[in-house]
């Protein structure tokens, strides 16, 4: 229905009327001129009949406005005060407001459906809103044509939650074409076994990935310079393979190192939903140890890939995962242990190599093994962690699994990997 109040007087209308009755203009020529259709025409028509003195096409809004209950206000105003408080602890990663984490607050934990622009119009009537930073045009398109093709590989370390004792950190993998996050995990220490295990969570459910995009971090990259004291003209970036790069080169899938914050900070984006929620719920549920916060991340990650639209794709990452593998624009490979290994204990696992003795033995940080191998003869020692306590290590010797051994972590001082 045409908005006649906004784009005619009263006296005009009653002009056109009074002109119609008398026969001077045709109908239709008037409704092209008001831009209404019959119906309206001769509801105005009756109107101006029964009483041409008091007709007018200016209306009163009859219908009161639709407010909300006392007890959502209440839920607004007391989520605004505690997201306020967070922002202004120095010692939680949150810098701005989330109105959307609200709003699914209020739906998930109150069963109250409250829209976004009623709790961003609360926010700013009562000083719960902040100015957003000019930030820098940057390009978020989707870079990647296949799932697979590239693993955004990452970790962070905060104080995700303000009960918590110390800062943990996050560690986490996500398939750039997809945005699907294929593993996220809390941890107290960042170790290279955490990223080993990390790949092996991935490679053993999809498959080997083309390649993985990662920092400058020591545990990813040797850097000249920065990982070792002394010089040396024959030791340089990337001639010595760190444990993780190890692994990666077994199983074939290439490595790009972000060369800058600026291009790093691009890829770590995607992250920010997660960790934002993560600090949010965690700070909400009196979350002080990790193995509870690892249940909250699980919740957000499923949220999120399950359910969240994402704002550079537009879908939802889960279905844009699968529609990805069901149409073949993948390049997951099927995993395959590479010979002549026999074990993926042999894949993803610490390397390091020794040389047997005149007594057929080894010696690791003052650990002195026996082992079943020749005299001299260089073996190379493939070491999985089984849990805290005690680690697995396989010798190989001449592409031959020599001797399996069972050894105490704290004996085998490999804590530093």
């Amino acid at each position: 229905m045409a908005q006649l109040h906004k784009k005619f007087t009263d006296s005009q209308v009653k002009e056109l009327i009074e002109r119609y009755l008398k026969k001077e203009i045709e109908r239709n020529y008037i409704q092209q001129i008001l831009g209404i259709g019959q119906t309206r025409f001769f509801a105005l028509v009756k109107s101006y009949r029964d009483n041409p003195d008091k007709f007018s096409i200016q209306y009163e809004r009859t219908a009161k406005t639709r407010g909300i209950s006392p007890d959502i206000e209440k839920n607004i105003m007391k989520e605004l005060t505690f997201e306020k408080k967070m922002i202004q602890d120095k010692s939680i990663a949150l810098k701005s407001y989330n109105y959307s984490y609200i709003k699914d607050l209020l739906d998930r934990r109150y069963r109250q459906k409250v829209s976004l622009p009623t709790i961003i119009d609360r926010a700013k009537k009562n000083d719960f809103y902040l100015t957003k930073p000019k930030r820098k045009a940057h390009d978020r398109e989707v870079l990647t044509n296949y799932a697979g093709e590239l693993i955004q590989h990452d970790s962070s370390f905060h104080k995700w939650s303000p009960y918590a004792p110390e800062k943990w950190y996050l560690i986490t993998s996500l398939d750039d074409f997809s945005r699907y996050i294929l593993y996220a995990s809390l941890l107290k220490k960042e170790t290279s076994w955490a990223h080993i295990s990390a790949m092996e969570s991935i490679f053993l459910k999809y498959g080997f990935p083309y390649s993985f995009y990662v920092d400058s971090h020591s545990i990813f990259r040797f850097v000249q310079g920065r990982d070792s004291f002394w010089r040396k003209h024959y030791l340089l970036t990337d001639d010595t393979q760190t444990q993780w790069k190890q692994v990666l080169n077994d199983c074939n899938v290439k490595v790009t190192y972000a060369l800058s914050p600026q291009a790093k900070g691009k890829i770590e984006r995607p992250y920010g939903w997660i960790q934002d929620r993560l600090v949010r719920t965690c700070a909400r549920e009196n979350i002080s140890d990790i193995t509870d916060a690892q249940k909250i991340l699980n919740d957000e990650v499923n949220r999120y890939n399950y359910r969240q639209v994402h704002s550079t794709t537009h879908e939802v990452p889960y279905y844009r995962f699968q529609r990805a593998l069901q149409e073949k624009k993948s390049l997951f490979r099927e995993f395959v242990i590479k010979p002549p290994y026999q074990s993926t204990k042999d894949i993803f696992c610490l390397r390091m190599q020794r040389t047997i003795d005149a007594y057929r033995k080894i010696s690791i940080n003052n650990l002195v093994l026996k082992v079943n191998g020749n005299p001299y003869e260089i073996v190379e020692l493939r070491i999985y962690p089984l849990n805290n306590t005690i680690s697995e290590i396989r010798f190989w010797c001449n592409d031959k699994l020599i001797d399996v051994q069972k050894v105490k972590n704290c004996d085998l001082n490999i804590v530093h990997f």
